[in-house]
């Protein structure tokens, strides 16, 4: 039996995360009622920064098990990430392992954060990888898509790798949908449809959370 990530390790990180996103920048979030307040549920957030996923975990309302790239799990921060319930991904290979802990994470009722991007891009959900609709067709779960905006507009001056200090960071929760036809099919072609579904709905909210925000 696979083991799943504590749930309690996510909530420190979410405190963690809330101590650190609004002790450095000035987040606003909307729209955070719209997370369901229990039950499984998959965060589609789109990536274009590194803080994209920290900043998430610091204001969503629930604690927030993410999928991360195995890279990032080096030195010291690999026994950290593991210890707020974060989930290592090879993203070059089939990692059932990985698959396994993230369907037990909505199997156990908690939320799942993924960067359908794959990697770190534009932020524009402009190619979606078929890992988020296999996630949401396997569990049945419905997809809440965030948009992070203003994280990677500007340098900072003192660490040119982080938006300047005490600037805002938009976060924008969208509408839950689910990622199915109601049918149950987990084909090829049922994924292939997903997807394309995801990718309508995720594209329509990054629009309108830009509109929202005039960004």
């Amino acid at each position: 039996m696979t083991d799943v990530p504590s749930a309690r390790g996510a909530e420190v990180g979410r405190r963690i995360g809330v101590g650190l996103m609004y002790g450095l920048w000035r987040p606003r979030v909307l729209g955070a009622w719209r997370v369901p307040a229990a039950g499984p549920v998959i965060l589609a957030v789109n990536h274009s920064h590194n803080i994209d996923g920290p900043m998430v975990m610091g204001v969503a309302p629930r604690p927030t098990h993410f999928l991360i790239k195995k890279e990032a799990f080096v030195g010291p921060l690999d026994p950290f990430l593991t210890g707020i319930g974060q989930l290592k991904v090879d993203r070059h290979s089939t990692d059932r392992t990985a698959i396994a802990r993230a369907l037990g994470v909505l199997e156990h009722g908690g939320v799942l954060g993924i960067f359908p991007e794959g990697t770190r891009g534009e932020g524009d959900f402009a190619s979606l990888r078929a890992g988020l609709a296999y996630f949401a067709v396997r569990s049945g779960a419905p997809i809440v898509p965030v948009a992070v905006l203003g994280s990677s507009e500007r340098r900072g001056r003192l660490m040119k790798q982080l938006p300047p200090l005490r600037s805002r960071v938009d976060v924008v929760f969208g509408d839950p949908f689910e990622a199915g036809d109601g049918s149950g099919r987990r084909t090829r072609r049922a994924l292939d449809e997903a997807t394309e579904r995801i990718q309508k709905q995720l594209t329509a909210h990054l629009e309108n959370a830009r509109r929202l925000t005039g960004r």
